[in-house]
């Protein structure tokens, strides 16, 4: 299996978002007590590619991601993830551009 390298430079703390990402979906589906074969057919993947998601591996495609978080019935939560309501920093970074004045358009001159 070829391993790009983005995989292989990822920072600490994505492989840990991921590896927790991957352990959430394993206790959900446990505790919705769907096997991992049940859980494989209706997210139309095989078993191996379950187990990966369920460890947090970085080569598995968004799409696996979020087909398994709807099965889950958790889909909300992935449309959410980079929503502008959420971005503390954005919406910072936006207020800082603001300007201290309204200025009122010039009209026209007429002549």
């Amino acid at each position: 299996m070829r391993v790009s390298k983005a995989q292989t430079a990822l920072p600490l703390p994505v492989k840990r978002a991921l590896r927790k990402l991957g352990a959430d979906i394993s206790i959900a589906r446990r505790r919705r007590k769907i096997t991992t074969t049940l859980m494989a057919q209706r997210a139309f993947i095989d078993r191996r590619s379950l187990a990966r998601v369920e460890k947090g591996d970085p080569g598995v495609s968004m799409a696996i991601y979020a087909t398994v978080l709807f099965v889950l019935g958790m889909i909300d939560r992935l449309a959410d993830f980079a929503s502008p309501a959420n971005d503390s920093v954005g919406q910072m970074l936006a207020d800082e551009r603001l300007t201290t004045r309204v200025y009122q358009p010039r009209r026209p001159a007429t002549g």
